[in-house]
């Protein structure tokens, strides 16, 4: 029995948040700025024009720059240099560019603000601080003390608070990675449980027929039973209930495998061969790999009945006239057929086959021992 658990390696909700904001911050805000550098133009005095064409001209190659970086995720120094280019040269000649002369120049303003919050989500402050610090004394150096003081406040404002947004939204992230993670963990310890309990009830049911007889020979026999020969009946199932091999821990297989079939999903047509007791390991082996191969029957195959065929050696075959596939391309989410029918089967000492093709059909030969 296989049950599906988040893999381990899933890409982090922190690490894909990271990714994204990284793609996008920098296109979004060349961009924009782009758009604001229109508007800047048009606002622009005619004696300005050329100049003002010149900055629309370095905005939209810094905005192609970060759309590549965007796209490609090189070049990131480059088209950070640029972007600081880009806010420098706006903001150093805000007066040739205001629309009346003495007046705040609302594109430098709008240029400087976006640059400093959008830094603060691709950027760590020891590299922010410095630049947006840079920024601010080229903006606010040629103004009064009144509308410097009124554009420190606001870019200091606005890009402390995207930074604390992309710090709690980081945060956010890292807190469902761990719940994540948690949720992982208690699935697969409960996935694990499960099967350990249905391999317990498997083995119980292996080993049933072995304990009934043990009673029923002493029920009969009375009080002629030997008691040297009870004491070796005991000794042997012992030594299957505890696990431990030995010649005496053998099982009756058609009995073992008769109890699966009662549970079988889909109708089975059954073709035995006389089968000397096996022991326990090897039938519990078996048992398993015939449930999970009319479970598979059941889920894929596409049809409602298989065929189960026993030989002495020990040989089972399970086969179905389903839909078949291509073993070499079963996914890895898709353990059944790899892991609890070839590698139990090796772990018992036997062998797996499963031989299938789309559309011929599905048959699984398991051996015991190996041949």
């Amino acid at each position: 029995m296989t049950a599906a658990v988040p893999s381990d390696r899933e890409t982090s909700v922190e690490a894909e948040f990271s990714r994204v904001v990284g793609r996008f911050a920098g296109p979004a805000r060349g961009a924009g700025l782009l758009v604001i550098s229109v508007f800047g133009v048009l606002a622009t005095p005619s004696g300005a024009l050329p100049l003002a064409f010149g900055l629309l001209a370095l905005a939209l190659v810094t905005a192609v720059a970060e759309y590549v970086v965007g796209k490609t995720g090189r070049g990131r120094p480059l088209a950070f240099a640029l972007t600081l280019v880009r806010a420098g040269a706006i903001c150093g000649t805000q007066f040739l560019t205001a629309p009346e002369a003495g007046e705040l120049n609302q594109w430098a303003l709008n240029v400087l603000t976006l640059t400093a919050i959008t830094l603060q989500w691709e950027w760590p402050p020891k590299i922010t601080v410095p630049a947006i610090a840079c920024l601010l004394a080229i903006e606010v150096v040629p103004l009064g003390f009144e509308d410097g003081f009124s554009v420190v406040l606001r870019v200091l404002i606005e890009a402390t608070l995207a930074r604390g947004a992309f710090l709690l939204l980081s945060r956010t992230t890292r807190r469902i990675d761990h719940l994540r993670e948690r949720q992982a963990r208690l699935t697969r310890e409960e996935s694990l449980a499960v099967e350990r309990r249905l391999q317990e009830r498997e083995y119980l049911a292996v080993l049933h027929d072995t304990a009934a007889a043990t009673f029923l020979t002493v029920a009969q026999r009375g009080e002629t039973t030997d008691p040297a020969e009870v004491a070796g009946y005991a000794r042997r199932d012992l030594a299957i209930l505890t696990g431990e091999s030995g010649p005496g821990s053998v099982v009756d297989l058609e009995t073992s495998l008769r109890g699966v079939l009662a549970q079988s999903p889909v109708k089975v047509d059954t073709h035995w061969s006389p089968v000397a007791p096996i022991p326990a390991s090897a039938a519990l082996a078996l048992v398993r790999a015939v449930r999970e191969a009319l479970v598979n029957v059941d889920r894929h195959a596409g049809v409602r009945e298989a065929r189960l065929t026993v030989e002495d050696g020990v040989r089972v075959t399970v086969r179905d006239e389903g839909r078949g596939f291509d073993p070499a391309k079963t996914p890895a989410q898709r353990r059944g057929v790899r892991e609890s029918l070839v590698e139990r089967m090796a772990a018992a000492g036997g062998r797996a086959e499963v031989t299938s093709a789309p559309g011929a059909g599905t048959t699984v030969e398991l051996v015991w021992p190996h041949e």
